[in-house]
């Protein structure tokens, strides 16, 4: 008996797909674009037609124990994975949208197989030497850009987990970086550390009070 076809576009209709059967296609997508702490990451994937996952979507959509347990199978079964980053420094140095994009672009290039296209989720591209084309809400419609989703969310969840060894103070493992009111409760209460993004508003506020003091 034969296998059933597999569709890896599932939200995305033949006649609206920006490649042909012969494209290689990796699909790319961030994770921590919005925290106050921490890098951004990205990650690429290029899925194996013969090697089906079941279950990817949008990593926001799964539990973290599922995610934990999705993110080796893609390593195990794709094609080929990359894993990219900018730091805090980078971020506040090129601003979070340009760090993304860069983070982006890091990981399609660290591809052990060059792909012809990114599938990059969202309404823009980065900057590449290969063909790019946005997909908005592509990471349920992508399934290599859920897998990319799923890897990004991975990695950056575990560095923060890392961070918080080094800065307990600041429950990095409980909120990731984001601005809870937990973590900003730390915030105010230690001040910024050294992986805090200091052009986001809340750290920038703790920073620079003058600036935002009320005349």
């Amino acid at each position: 008996m034969s296998k059933k076809k597999v569709n890896f576009y599932p939200g995305l209709p033949p006649r609206l797909r920006p490649f042909t059967d012969v494209d290689i296609v990796c699909g790319v997508d961030e994770a921590g674009r919005g925290p106050l702490a921490g890098p951004v990451f990205a990650a690429a994937v290029i899925l194996d037609p013969k090697r089906p996952i079941d279950g990817l979507r949008d990593s926001k959509k799964l539990t973290e124990a599922r995610r934990d347990e999705l993110a080796p199978l893609i390593k195990e079964h794709a094609l080929a994975w990359a894993i990219a980053e900018c730091s805090c420094e980078e971020i506040d140095t090129l601003n979070i949208l340009h760090a993304t994009m860069l983070a982006m672009r890091r990981a399609v290039e660290a591809l052990r197989t060059v792909p012809t296209i990114a599938l990059i989720d969202g309404n823009r591209c980065p900057p590449m030497e290969i063909k790019a084309h946005a997909v908005v809400e592509g990471d349920d419609k992508v399934h290599a850009i859920s897998a990319a989703s799923i890897l990004a969310k991975t990695a950056r969840d575990a560095a923060l987990v890392q961070l918080h060894a080094q800065y307990p103070q600041y429950c990095f493992d409980q909120h990731k970086g984001y601005s809870t009111a937990l973590h900003l409760e730390r915030l105010r209460l230690h001040g910024p550390s050294p992986v805090h993004r200091r052009t986001f508003a809340p750290v920038r506020e703790l920073l620079q009070p003058d600036l935002f003091a009320i005349a």
